[in-house]
């Protein structure tokens, strides 16, 4: 009969022969190419062999004593409903692998590997169950490792003098290699009794339960996870974790898979000997590990900067700490509104700070720190205060309530830190308190601290959200005389300030906008504002007028005062800064 011949390709001679044949003897209907697929390996790339073999087991759904006549599918997916899973997607994934799986199949076939100890009747293909056995063979391996297994050809050294060898078959298969790594918890986290050197290990810390994480990349799902699960379910019943957190992978810049080949490896150990530790933990930090994330060059170099810039403040705030005597407290009652405005925001944080460390969400501790270091510490709170602090009066209760709530920052802010810049906050610590390094401690052995709940203050807070208002349309108003080169410090004004809301000016009036402004001095009028005024969109009902600072500019504050001179001694600067000047003469701090 005719035949129709597909021809998948021209290579070799024996296809076209074969095809020229068949058309001389006229039996060729047509010819064609298909192009079809074929599963490869990922390795080496070649066509995968497929072959049939005898493989062993583990029953999913067969009731076991053991397990209260639960099978080992039931008591899976309990102990993962039973897991934390972070993100929490992780949960429906394994719970899907489980639901759906075939019974688990244990062997491999290979050279090497760690063997499946059992012996078959040949007679009656029932595996051998004697405890004689299975301690002798157990004996071997705690001696020479599970090399003993197929060193003895037929088992005789395990089966005798009870069995003969011959009525006996002895597996040679081995365990997959999940089985191995999936068992690991039977040691890390084992008893008392079979392994006394690593006792209590995830037992106990400060008289409770640890709590023990599973951490790898999201492939082990089907990989570790997976097989941990499962072991431990069937040997105690629930899962060897508590929690399991799971990470993407780190690609190059153009989120390209890092290759030797490419040239694109960003080796851990380069970047530590470059740029320090902290940068690299400060990176891992800051990035949502719950997606593949990406690292490179420019990315570092903004980490580089994002470090300095928290760096920069924790040194600020030891330089300011420097002379402060820790006996001279006020209390949050004595200081003023805008260092008691602090406090509050550092109990707002530390609830956030908790509830993300405790969620593992470490990119929102760094985004919460970041925010409060960079943009209310630095651009604001410090920037206001560094006139007091530098220059009132050691004796000064506004110069001590800045520095109390300062103190109160710098234990927060480095405790909680400390985690991610663990090098920089110890030496910062360590530094601050001279006597915790005389004592061996570390800020490694402190707890959070315990923020008091009577910081909190909302009504002040909201008070204050108003005031940086008003403070940002004066500034926006002194930069355009700035950029001008009608000044070039914010001291040599004393803008007219026209608000619209009697509420506002009243709320306004007990607040010293100069110093929040960073100004000389500040009008505040009810009345209505010239059409050249400056105004801001975002800001209602607040109007900016220029003025030129009056007085003389004092050589210490450089604040502009009519009062530059009032005291003999010191005729170049104000008042304020006089008294302060004899002050640090009769501590010494002074040179004559």
């Amino acid at each position: 009969g005719r035949r129709v011949i597909t021809d998948k390709g021209e290579k070799g001679d024996a296809n076209e022969a074969v095809i020229k044949a068949l058309i001389e003897a006229g039996n060729l209907v047509a010819r064609g190419r298909l192009k079809h697929q074929y599963p490869h390996s990922w390795r080496s790339k070649k066509p995968v062999i497929f072959r049939n073999t005898p493989q062993w087991f583990i029953h999913m759904d067969e009731a076991l004593p053991s397990l209260g006549n639960s099978t080992l599918r039931e008591v899976s997916l309990k102990s993962i409903r039973e897991t934390q899973w972070v993100p929490p997607a992780g949960e429906n994934r394994i719970r899907g692998m489980i639901e759906a799986k075939p019974d688990w199949v244990v062997s491999r076939q290979r050279a090497w590997g760690v063997p499946i100890t059992v012996f078959v009747s040949k007679a009656t293909g029932e595996i051998l169950k004697d405890s004689q056995v299975n301690a002798r063979i157990a004996d071997a391996f705690e001696a020479e490792g599970g090399d003993a297994w197929f060193a003895d050809a037929d088992g005789a050294r395990f089966l005798k003098p009870e069995y003969d060898p011959a009525d006996y078959e002895k597996i040679n298969d081995v365990l997959d290699v999940w089985f191995d790594s999936g068992s690991t918890h039977s040691y890390v986290l084992g008893d008392a009794k079979n392994f006394p050197g690593l006792a209590g290990i995830a037992r106990k810390v400060d008289g409770g339960p640890d709590i023990v994480m599973y951490l790898e990349g999201s492939d082990q799902h089907r990989g570790w996870f997976h097989s941990s699960l499962i072991e431990s379910a069937g040997t105690r019943g629930r899962a060897p974790y508590d929690v399991v957190l799971t990470h993407g992978f780190t690609m190059d810049e153009k989120g390209q898979k890092m290759s030797k080949s490419l040239g694109n490896v960003v080796a851990p150990q380069d970047i530590i000997a470059k740029s320090g530790a902290d940068i690299l933990r400060l990176w891992v930090a800051s990035v949502d590990y719950s997606d593949d994330q990406r690292i490179g060059p420019d990315i570092l170099k903004n980490m580089s900067e994002a470090y300095r810039k928290l760096r920069n403040t924790i040194r600020w705030m030891l330089g300011a700490l420097s002379h402060y005597d820790k006996a001279a407290r006020l209390g949050s009652q004595g200081m003023e509104e805008v260092d008691r405005l602090m406090l509050h925001r550092l109990a707002e944080l530390d609830g956030e700070i908790r509830d993300s460390y405790r969620t593992y969400n470490y990119k929102k501790v760094v985004s919460l720190l970041s925010a409060f270091m960079n943009t209310e510490l630095s651009a604001f709170y410090f920037d206001i205060r560094k006139d007091a602090l530098y220059c009132e009066p050691p004796s000064s209760t506004k110069r001590l309530g800045s520095l109390e709530a300062i103190e109160q920052i710098f234990r927060c802010v480095t405790l909680w830190l400390a985690p991610i810049l663990s090098f920089t906050m110890e030496e910062a610590w360590l530094e601050r308190y001279p006597e915790v390094r005389a004592a061996g401690g570390s800020v490694h052995l402190e707890t959070f601290p315990e923020v008091p709940a009577a910081w909190r203050d909302d009504a002040l807070a909201a008070k204050w959200e108003k005031i940086r208002e008003v403070r940002s349309v004066i500034t926006g108003a002194l930069e355009l005389q700035r950029a001008a080169k009608v000044i070039g410090s914010s001291l040599e004004a004393a803008p007219v300030v026209h608000i619209a809301d009697p509420e506002l000016l009243a709320m306004l009036s007990g607040v010293d906008m100069a110093e929040v402004a960073i100004t000389s001095a500040i009008t505040l009028t009810a009345a209505p504002a010239p059409a050249d005024a400056f105004t801001s969109d975002q800001v209602k009902g607040v109007a900016v007028v220029f003025a030129a600072a009056s007085g003389m500019k004092c050589a210490r504050s450089w604040r502009y005062t009519e009062d530059v001179g009032s005291d003999p001694a010191f005729p170049d600067v104000s008042a304020r800064d006089a008294k302060a000047l004899h002050e640090l003469r009769a501590l010494g701090r002074l040179a004559l």
